[in-house]
């Protein structure tokens, strides 16, 4: 039995999502500039509430559309595989200013990874390197895993201008989040001769042992008792051997398509202060928001009943997907800091330092199988982006920028369909100023990410950890009119 949970929890191990969850793309604008925090611009209601109260007096809708293209990889030994990501993210921001602070809107993802879709994954190739399975003579017959969470989120609040350096801005923030968990686990048994045998012995034994008990102070004579054996153990071993037939034809076969789901709600705060003509500065805090999730869907768990007394699953492994369940995963609170300085007429320069409290939030913290804790493997994260916009003319603006992050995350809390890795962005655009009411902008980013090992070494005593990869490059494309 110990056996083939150990199998389950090394497949499962490669289907749960656990990410530190947040983005900062909630605009495409933020892709030529990560830099943010300190800029009073069309998407300051995403990233500088406070400084929407510093617009001229009108009413502005921004809309925009991002698409994330590119590949997550992971490998173990020379055995690679490979998920194409292509995800489209939209947002909307409504904002009205008037002689006292602006009232604002915003709209669009939050967090989130999108969806990845794989045709086997390292927690399956793994299985070969166990000592204890090489018997069991364990493979991987065609196993798939998808996982894919979303975040959409609203924000309604309002700045309020104190004077004409100073002001402030108070928010409300309604979220959703879904997490899918979905997949097929295919694994073929090809015991061998060796483990037949043992298993056999074994089968005549505990056959030998329970006659005995079932026998004593009955009064039969050795060879009844002998006959009663031979008989008892002959249906034992037929019977094995019937299961190991059945094993070596069909394997194993499970799958799970499981969706939790929650609404949370929290709050934003902001502050930007406009030394002079040139120096601008900003803060903003969000709160962290309380999510407790939901399972709903189905899970077919493998019918080893016959042999272990129960069945076993993907949720034994990972409670939090028990269909009807429900387990807290909170996004973290985050604070971001920021300045812009204008150091010609036409050149501006700015950066934003983003600091996230992982550790106060609740991520999953549940016991899987083996007393194995979850959810509990982050620390806090960071990044900084500095970022640079020249003004060419009356018409054109050309953006760069560039941004560091540390993730937080443990390399205990890497799977085999996310994995939060730390990365440098590259991001540039160009603004067209339509006239003095209509700005389109165009965004590229490139996110180089480190490549970073798991833990298989640790958890399965084997030569080799399991190792992760992502490259991905997003175009967006913006629209900001003012009425």
């Amino acid at each position: 039995m110990k056996k083939l949970l150990l199998l389950l929890a090394i497949l499962s191990s490669g289907v749960y999502a656990s990410s530190i969850d947040h983005i900062q793309t909630y605009s495409p604008d933020y892709l030529s500039n990560q830099a943010q925090t300190g800029m009073i611009d069309s998407v300051s209601p995403f990233y500088n509430p406070a400084g929407t109260a510093r617009f001229e007096k009108g009413k502005y809708f921004h809309v925009g559309i991002q698409w994330a293209h590119g590949h997550e990889k992971m490998s173990y030994k020379e055995r690679e595989h490979k998920a194409i990501l292509n995800q489209l993210i939209p947002n909307i921001t409504l904002t009205s200013t008037d002689d006292n602070g602006a009232y604002f809107f915003d709209f669009g993802g939050l967090a989130g990874g999108g969806k990845l879709n794989y045709d086997g994954v390292s927690g399956v190739d793994v299985l070969t390197d166990l000592a204890q399975f090489k018997p069991l003579g364990i493979y991987d017959k065609g196993s798939s895993l998808t996982g894919e969470n979303m975040y959409e989120q609203a924000t309604l609040g309002r700045a309020f201008s104190v004077n004409d350096k100073l002001s402030f801005s108070i928010a409300g923030r309604v979220v959703h989040g879904s997490r899918k968990l979905s997949g097929n686990l295919n694994i073929g048994v090809n015991p061998s001769t060796e483990y037949k045998q043992a298993k056999a012995q074994q089968i005549t034994q505990e056959v030998s042992k329970a006659v005995d008990a079932s026998t004593q102070g009955k009064g039969l004579s050795a060879a009844q008792i002998a006959a009663i054996k031979k008989q008892k153990t002959n249906e034992a071993l037929t019977k094995f051997q019937q299961r190991v037939s059945g094993l070596v034809k069909d394997g194993l076969v499970g799958d799970i398509d499981a969706k939790r789901e929650a609404w949370g709600y929290g709050f934003q705060l902001g502050i930007n202060y406009k030394v002079n003509d040139k120096l601008n500065l900003a803060a903003r805090y969000d709160s962290r928001v309380k999510m407790n999730f939901k399972s709903k869907g189905s899970e077919h768990q493998l019918q080893t009943t016959d042999v272990l007394g129960q069945t076993i699953g993907l949720t034994t492994f990972y409670p939090q997907y028990i269909i009807d369940s429900k387990v807290r995963r909170d996004l973290p609170a985050i604070l971001s800091v920021g300045a812009s300085y204008k150091i010609t007429d036409n050149y501006l320069v700015s950066g934003t330092a983003n600091y996230y409290f992982n550790r106060q939030a609740r991520m999953d913290r549940v016991s899987a199988f083996g007393g194995l804790e979850h959810g509990r493997d982050y620390k806090d994260g960071w990044e900084v982006a500095f970022g640079n916009e020249y003004k060419l003319n009356n018409k054109f603006t050309l953006i760069g920028s560039i941004n560091y992050a540390r993730t937080g995350a443990k390399n205990a809390s890497f799977n085999d369909t996310e994995y939060a890795l730390n990365s440098v962005t590259l991001g540039a655009g160009v603004r067209y100023n339509f006239d003095e009411t209509l700005a389109i902008t165009a965004s590229v980013a490139h996110f180089i990410y480190e490549k970073e090992e798991g833990n298989f070494k640790e958890k399965y005593k084997v030569d080799e950890n399991q190792k992760y990869h992502k490259q991905i490059t997003a175009m967006g494309l913006s629209i900001t009119k003012k009425f």
